[in-house]
């Protein structure tokens, strides 16, 4: 059995690695073609290479390129409609002959549209109507009756991605434009969410002043159940933090803590983070200096504070 597997790994690995001796001037027009089109790219094919052309779409689209699959069959009973003579086609058959596509065809020409095939039979009626033709034959299938497509589907299915990343690199697709296609994915959240999409406003931020008193301190962290607090001067300016460590620490050198004030306790130079980074920043903050909560303010007035982010906030968010 596992020599069964390794040799269907063997035959699909080579067939993919062969199609570098084959790359030419026509992917590079394909290429091109794609680039300048000011529609849609269109996939289309049946059976099995239907379910490639779904998943090129698939790829274009998530990519950067407006592109969606058409079923061949259906393509001849009505969905045809779905182009428009801005579109690019992409027809995908093996053999080239498959009768369902054959028939869109002569529809695809009247429409003027260009046409990229990717079949394994340089001679067939889809290679003979097509633009660009792309060679995506091989040798052998990983069947050993030569019957069940496996290598086949796995070289188009590579050409495919080959088509798509090539036109995501040379349009400069970067990571924050995938994040904007993806905003449910954990890319997507790391890369689009900000602080001011997380943080504690109003009446939600642990503050006190530096005057109050430990108890007044305690019934703040507690209420707010963040751990911590802040610590205000008169005028709203931020001059420290206390957390529930701090509280400890201060037990430990057997301070009198119950007659202190909240700025004999707290400790200074609280880190903080303005509300427009991104949250994966504010991640990447906590973790560099083991703590559990900045404080927000606005870049245009670092006085005044505008929330605080916790660690929970970001890892409830999805942002890891």
């Amino acid at each position: 059995m596992l020599e069964h597997a390794k040799k269907t790994f063997e035959i699909e690995g080579n067939a993919i690695l062969n199609l570098r001796e084959r790359l030419n001037d026509n992917f590079i027009n394909a290429v091109n073609i794609i680039l300048s089109c000011e529609g849609k790219v269109i996939v289309t094919g049946i059976g099995k290479s239907g379910l490639i052309s779904q998943k090129i779409a698939s790829t274009f689209a998530c990519s950067g390129t407006p592109a969606f699959f058409i079923h061949s069959a259906e393509g001849i009973h009505g969905d045809i409609g779905m182009i428009s003579k801005k579109d690019v086609v992409i027809a995908v058959s093996n053999s080239g002959e498959t009768d369902e596509l054959v028939k869109i065809l002569p529809i695809i020409k009247r429409l003027g549209l260009k046409l990229i095939a990717l079949t394994g039979n340089k001679e067939s009626v889809l290679a003979k109507n097509a633009d660009i033709l792309i060679d995506v034959s091989v040798k052998e299938e990983a069947c050993s009756m030569g019957l069940i497509p496996t290598a086949s589907t796995a070289v188009t299915m590579a050409m495919g991605d080959a088509l798509a990343i090539t036109v995501l690199e040379s349009r400069g697709f970067s990571e924050e434009d995938f994040a904007v296609l993806h905003p449910g994915g954990a890319l997507g959240k790391k890369l689009l969410l900000m602080v001011e999409d997380l943080m504690h406003v109003s009446d939600e931020i642990p503050l006190v002043l530096e005057t109050d008193s430990i108890k007044e301190v305690l019934i703040e962290i507690t209420s707010k159940r963040l751990g911590v607090t802040g610590v205000s001067d008169n005028e709203g300016n931020l001059t420290g933090i206390i957390t529930d460590g701090d509280l400890r620490r201060a037990l430990e050198r057997k301070q009198d803590i119950l007659s202190a004030e909240a700025k004999e306790v707290m400790s200074t130079s609280p880190k903080t983070i303005e509300k427009t980074a991104l949250a994966a920043k504010a991640l990447q903050e906590m973790e560099q200096h083991s703590i559990t909560s900045l404080f927000v303010f606005s870049a245009t007035a670092t006085e005044k504070i505008e929330g605080i982010i916790h660690l929970h906030d970001i890892l409830k968010a999805g942002v890891v």
